[in-house]
């Protein structure tokens, strides 16, 4: 297994052209979903571990079953923390050994959101961790954090250039008309704004609420600039999906593997789908596994 850091997939991914999915796991069998399906397309991928299922399950633990169910792919992975709101979290999700973290200070005033962005920033930068910071809300839901439409609002150019140039961060989450969880209407992205965004921060950008947003929207914002598409809503309603099919299908079987495995290939085809509208399939060959040992 080849463990990638964000920053080096993230600017690969920038300078050619593609975009990487970083999609949400939740359990094991959302683990293999992604990796099977990043392994059959030879794909680079970015593995998430949110807020819920820290939550529920824990930061360690789920890190170290994702460690352990990597070890027989092949492909370039990054796990990466999804929307920290807290600072010792992410220095935790540091020190546990994750290739990209995210602060997300997007709901505190600027200058308390660059303070705490810059200090994560430092330290996964000190250890060859890529990190993630946010500057403008993005509306809807996504684990436990919630933004209001009205609240949401459109990331200026001239807020992004200050905020990267205070805190160094590798990669930028903008709002640009996405959200997190279901759409009540198709969404249109702000694309002259992300260009502008693009061009004057130039690093990678990140597209929160990935999920249902239509392909060439998508295939767009890529070309624009954007390197990192979250996609989480349209995986957990395939995994679902295929749990219910299964289960109305078999109604008299009790064996929870087999229902589980339903999701899970259902889910994996949803991966697959998504890699091939971010264009990185066939990627995988461009990175060169760095062994790490990450300390702090």
């Amino acid at each position: 297994m080849a463990f990638i850091d964000g920053k080096t997939m993230l600017e690969q991914a920038r300078t050619n052209g593609y975009g990487i999915g970083a999609f949400s796991a939740h359990n094991a069998e959302t683990i293999l979903a992604i990796l099977e399906a990043a392994e059959e397309k030879q794909s680079p991928v970015m593995i998430q571990i949110g807020q819920k299922v820290i939550q529920t399950l824990g930061l360690k633990p789920m890190k170290d079953m994702l460690d352990s169910l990597a070890e027989d792919f092949t492909v370039p992975v990054c796990v990466h923390l999804d929307h920290s709101r807290q600072y010792e979290q992410t220095m935790k999700a540091i020190q546990l050994g994750f290739q990209s973290v995210m602060f997300d200070g997007s709901s505190l005033y600027f200058h308390e959101n660059t303070k705490i962005t810059k200090q994560v920033a430092a330290a996964a930068r000190a250890l060859g961790i890529g990190s993630e910071g946010e500057i403008g809300k993005i509306g809807g839901t996504e684990d436990d954090i919630t933004v209001d439409e009205k609240d949401a609002l459109i990331t200026t150019t001239q807020e992004a250039v200050d905020f990267v140039n205070e805190t160094e961060v590798d990669y930028l989450a903008v709002s640009i008309g996405t959200a997190h969880g279901i759409y009540r209407q198709t969404p249109n992205l702000r694309f002259e704004r992300l260009e502008e965004i693009s061009k004057a921060v130039q690093r990678p950008i990140v597209l929160h609420g990935g999920s249902d947003v239509p392909d060439e929207q998508v295939q767009r914002a890529i070309s624009l600039g954007i390197a990192k598409i979250n996609v989480d809503t349209e995986l957990r309603q395939a995994y679902t999906q295929g749990l219910k099919s299964y289960m109305q299908e078999h109604p008299e079987d009790i064996v929870l593997a087999n229902s589980l495995g339903a999701g899970r290939i259902k889910m994996k085809e949803k991966v697959k789908e998504k890699i091939d509208v971010f264009g990185s399939a066939g990627r995988a060959n461009e990175f060169i596994a760095r062994e790490k040992v990450v300390t702090l």
